[in-house]
């Protein structure tokens, strides 16, 4: 069983894998803790002697064969060369993410939704996604040309939150009509927009960031929308496109 399930986690590796398989991967010992206290469907487990080495590496052992999970016995050395990061700390596990559309993201006042529009780096996007969740976001929208949720630097950087949070990939032409079905207000992230310091955030609210080399997608601004921006004291021209989530993110949340 081995050499098959190094083989599928190869496959995992590639987007197109992933896609097929309708399935992606997780290493390290805190998110694999998270996708089980999530309920995350697993459908099997690599684990080598490193795992063991600790008291909570025995714990999650115990909590995967406990709960029916099949399981794999590598070599330190072979689970080091399928994984994707240089330490996974003893344990990688193939998952299914839970499966959410539009009609499971709901904007209300205070509970903002973050859209990605573009958001090429896999780091950037897990990071949106874990401020999303820890800011009380009603959910994360990727449009076409993000990073894909089920990368594994994405499900690294999120922290678990994708286990947990509505987050759903969609082409424009359905974003603008779930937009409109939302009654939620329209924010583009803009460096020239309108300083959010000074805007009451009341009602429900759609927050769009945008690539940061290109911006944003000119037919995002053939609908009602409000550009804002994050004031800058110092001589850069910029933030970084998570930080300016986080950001714009805290200002919806606490309202006016």
């Amino acid at each position: 069983m081995s050499g098959s399930f190094t083989s599928l986690i190869r496959d995992l590796h590639r987007r197109r894998g992933r896609e097929r398989r309708g399935l992606t991967f997780i290493e390290g010992v805190r998110l694999v803790e998270e996708a089980l206290a999530s309920g995350i469907e697993f459908r099997g487990a690599a684990l080598s002697p490193a795992l063991e080495a600790t008291p909570r590496g025995s714990a999650l052992k115990a909590a995967f064969t406990a709960a029916g999970i099949p399981l794999v016995e590598l070599s330190d050395r072979d689970l080091a060369d399928v994984a994707d990061t240089e330490h996974p700390q003893g344990v990688l596990a193939v998952i299914k993410l839970k499966h959410w559309s539009l009609d499971d993201v709901h904007a209300e006042p205070g509970r903002p939704v973050l859209v990605l529009d573009r958001v090429q780096d896999p780091g950037n996007v897990g990071t949106m996604v874990r401020t999303a969740f820890a800011l009380g976001a009603a959910g994360v929208i990727a449009l076409k040309g993000t990073a894909e949720f089920t990368a594994p630097k994405v499900l690294r950087g999120s922290m678990g939150a994708l286990f947990q949070l509505p987050a759903v990939r969609s082409d424009i032409e359905a974003f603008f009509g779930w937009h409109r079905a939302s009654g939620a207000a329209l924010w583009l992230a803009e460096v020239h927009g309108e300083p959010v310091s000074g805007i009451k955030a009341a009602g429900a609210i759609n927050i769009v960031i945008g690539n940061e080399g290109a911006g944003l997608d000119p037919a995002l601004g053939t609908v009602p929308h409000r550009r804002v921006a994050i004031p800058l004291l110092g001589p850069a021209d910029s933030l970084n496109a998570a930080v300016t989530a986080g950001i714009l993110l805290y200002e919806v949340s606490r309202g006016p």
